[in-house]
């Protein structure tokens, strides 16, 4: 199902759609086996591995068998392509971008709490040396997650200027990657069930709240673009975490 008129107005203001349990049930299941394969897998790393970050305590040093983050996640395990190709995803997306997209920066994040961290605020732009507004990221929940066991927060508006805010390096747990400070009176909590997809503007503010529950919160992110968007840092054909998942026929 493509975006009524209301419905790209709503994203081109906000900056942000919320589809929840969008993902069937099989998709869900399928997605979530194939994840928790990748989780046992990272029970035997002692470091940090191409691919693969742990999570870090409050030193900044990596845990033994304690999975943070897979980045290029469909170069890592090519079954989670299916999720970034679900139909109707795509055709949402279509509807802001055209017919002919790519998806790039492919990433798992398990959120193994207690006291798990996925991103602190930040906007998607900064890490992709562009402003462009035709950048469309998407977060997909397979299991249900609220504000305790780490849900996305997101500013809405903030995407409208298309200015970059300056980021820091973070540290101690949040070493992994660079964040920015928003007035979190602005903040909006998706508190979402299982199979929610969220479509947001690479320009928005966003974060997640970190775990501070015994469950766990899979999720993914990623982001699409139109075939004819030459990202520097990010080229087709050159870049092995940008994958066709949609042609025009």
């Amino acid at each position: 199902m493509h975006l009524t008129p209301q419905e790209i107005d709503e994203f081109r203001d906000r900056g942000y759609l919320i589809f929840n349990r969008l993902l069937d049930r099989s998709t869900v299941e399928r997605s979530m086996a194939q994840f928790k394969e990748l989780v046992a897998r990272s029970r035997e790393m002692e470091r940090p591995s191409e691919h693969w970050s742990l999570a870090l305590d409050a030193e900044g040093r990596p845990i033994s068998g304690r999975l943070h983050k897979i980045q290029g996640v469909c170069v890592v395990d090519e079954r989670v392509l299916e999720l970034a190709r679900y139909p109707e995803i795509l055709d949402r997306v279509e509807s802001l971008i055209g017919p002919d997209i790519d998806v790039f920066g492919t990433k798992f994040f398990p959120m193994l709490g207690p006291n798990a961290t996925s991103t602190g605020w930040h906007q998607d732009n900064h890490y992709f040396g562009t402003n462009s507004d035709r950048v469309v990221s998407c977060a997909v929940y397979l299991e249900a997650v609220d504000r305790e066991s780490g849900c996305l927060q997101v500013a809405p508006y903030s995407h409208q200027t298309r200015e970059l805010a300056q980021h820091a390096g973070g540290k101690g747990e949040w070493a992994h990657g660079n964040w920015t400070e928003v007035d979190e009176s602005r903040a909006v909590d998706v508190v979402c069930g299982p199979g929610t997809v969220v479509l947001f503007s690479a320009n928005l503010l966003h974060g997640a709240h970190p775990n501070l529950t015994a469950r766990s919160s899979f999720r993914t992110a990623w982001h699409y673009v139109p075939a004819d968007l030459n990202l520097e840092l990010f080229p087709r054909g050159g870049y092995r975490d940008r994958h066709i998942v949609r042609e025009s026929t």
